[in-house]
C-alpha cells in the first residue's frame, strides 16, 4: 500500500435538480513502475493505480481502466447529470490490491 496515497475531490455543495456539474478527482500517488532499484539495489515493488471508478447513489458513472504508462498522481474530470441528491463515492485500485475511497454528498438546491 503506498503510504502517501491520498484522494482529492471537488464536488459542489449543491445543485439543481438535472444540473450537470463537473467533477475533479486527483489521487496522489508516486506509481511506482517495479522497474526501479532501492539504493540498496534491490528492486522497488510494483505500485500503480490500474483503475478509477465514481458511482453516484450506488449507480456507475465512471469506470476507467488504466495502463501503467500513467503518470504520477492521476487526474480525471468529469461532468455527471444530478436528480436527487446523494453521495458520490469515488474509488482508486492500486496494483498492490490496494483501494483508496472517497465520498462527497451532494444537495439539491
Amino acid at each position: 500500500m503506498a503510504s502517501d496515497a491520498k484522494p482529492r475531490v471537488k464536488v459542489p455543495k449543491s445543485a439543481s435538480a438535472g444540473e450537470v456539474v463537473t467533477i475533479k478527482a486527483l489521487i496522489s500517488h508516486k506509481m511506482e513502475s517495479g522497474q526501479r532499484k532501492d539504493k540498496d539495489g534491490k528492486l522497488i515493488p510494483r505500485s500503480i493505480i490500474n483503475r478509477f471508478t465514481c458511482d453516484f447513489n450506488g449507480v456507475n458513472v465512471v469506470d476507467v481502466a488504466i495502463d501503467p504508462a500513467v503518470s504520477t498522481n492521476p487526474y480525471f474530470e468529469f461532468d455527471v447529470r444530478v436528480d436527487a441528491a446523494g453521495d458520490i463515492k469515488f474509488t482508486w485500485y492500486d496494483d498492490d490490491g490496494s483501494v483508496y475511497e472517497d465520498v462527497k454528498a451532494i444537495e439539491i438546491a
